[in-house]
């Protein structure tokens, strides 16, 4: 799954285009309005930048092979990136836990955890490969 040459990010172009499409949604709306109105706004840029965009899709979570449940993150780009968002004026350490945990235990290599905060965007990249963690 993914790109794994040397020196290269995982999914490189399409983390660039969704960062970009987030600095545009919050350059253009700002923060601290409705998730959902964020949702839209970013699926809607995501989308005329060429992505496949999936609402509210629904994972299974799985610990040692066994379903142990179900999460849904705001949007699925491409089927393989997970984006989560957040209106709030800050992220806090539970959310990146929380977030954390639920990538690990999807089969998803790459997701984003974005903050559209009253003073700032805040973009956080997590990934989570076979034996490798970041």
């Amino acid at each position: 799954m993914g790109n794994k040459e040397p020196g290269k990010l995982l999914y490189e172009e399409e983390s660039y285009k969704i960062r970009g499409a987030c600095f545009q949604v919050y350059n253009t709306l700002g923060g601290g309005i409705k998730e959902k109105i964020i949702e839209r706004a970013l699926s809607a840029q995501l989308k005329k930048q060429g992505m496949e965009v999936g609402h509210q899709v629904r994972i299974s979570l799985s610990y040692l092979g066994e379903k142990i449940g179900t999460y849904i993150p705001d949007l699925v780009v491409d089927k393989k990136i997970m984006i989560e968002l957040k209106s709030k004026p800050f992220l806090t350490s539970e959310d990146e836990k929380q977030f954390w945990g639920y990538l690990k235990g999807s089969p998803y290599e790459l997701g984003f955890l974005v903050a559209f905060t009253p003073r700032k965007l805040i973009i956080k990249r997590f990934i989570h490969t076979k034996g490798v963690s970041a």
